[in-house]
């Protein structure tokens, strides 16, 4: 009886570590395909601007949510910690379709930018994109 008793607690011992592997082999997967914050590339970024980009007041509350984006972009090191979230946003501007918005953020760097680029109408951001002050857009597509 005793054989059978250890014999019980042995199968035990084997499905807690085999589920316990099963259970760490699947976080480490899932951070493996964790997606970080999307850096798109010229050609698509240039799809979101139109003719003429208006300027939208920082207080508008029609400002699509960026914090949780915002979150991801400092985790990743993309941004500065050291901005404090009052300061972070420089501008935004939205394309004359109401479409796409762009909302500039300030970095350590007074002449550079992160634009955080939202699709308003799928109400999702697609991606950012690295902006200095010398680039067209910040120049010369303001209505």
């Amino acid at each position: 009886m005793t054989a059978h008793v250890h014999h019980f607690h042995l199968s035990l011992l084997i499905m807690l570590i085999v589920t316990a592997s099963l259970c760490v082999l699947a976080v480490i997967i899932k951070m493996k395909n964790k997606k970080g914050p999307k850096l798109l590339e010229r050609e698509k970024y240039n799809s979101t601007l139109t003719e003429k980009m208006e300027e939208v007041q920082k207080t508008d509350s029609n400002i699509f949510n960026i914090w949780p984006y915002v979150s991801k972009l400092k985790s990743a090191k993309v941004l500065s910690k050291k901005i404090k979230d009052n300061d972070l946003i420089y501008k935004v501007y939205r394309d004359s379709s109401q479409k796409f918005e762009h909302i500039l953020l300030s970095t350590e760097d007074k002449n550079n930018f992160v634009s955080i680029i939202v699709n308003k109408k799928r109400k999702k951001t697609i991606g950012y994109s690295f902006l200095d002050s010398d680039e067209r857009y910040l120049n010369k597509n303001i209505a």
